[in-house]
């Protein structure tokens, strides 16, 4: 069984799928963002928000790409 780590979290789960996506697309492992949760709730239930994880062998080169990517995303055009 492959250990993940937590290398960001996200506020909204359209937010962690684009992540995940975008992490997929540059040869990362992320771990998928499950389905379901409740109706309304956007963060997880934790006041961090949604984990985005990869394999712990691939977190020191993950972290900086989605922290970029975040930031990125959050520049207004």
């Amino acid at each position: 069984m492959t250990d993940y780590e937590t290398i960001v979290y996200v506020e909204r789960e359209s937010v962690a799928r684009l992540m995940v996506a975008a992490l997929k697309a540059h040869g990362f492992s992320p771990r998928d963002i499950a389905d379901g949760g409740l109706p309304g709730i956007g963060s997880g239930l934790t006041d961090r928000g949604l984990a985005i994880a990869v394999p712990v062998a691939e977190a020191t080169d993950a972290r900086p790409l989605a922290e970029a990517l975040l930031h990125d995303m959050a520049q207004k055009p």
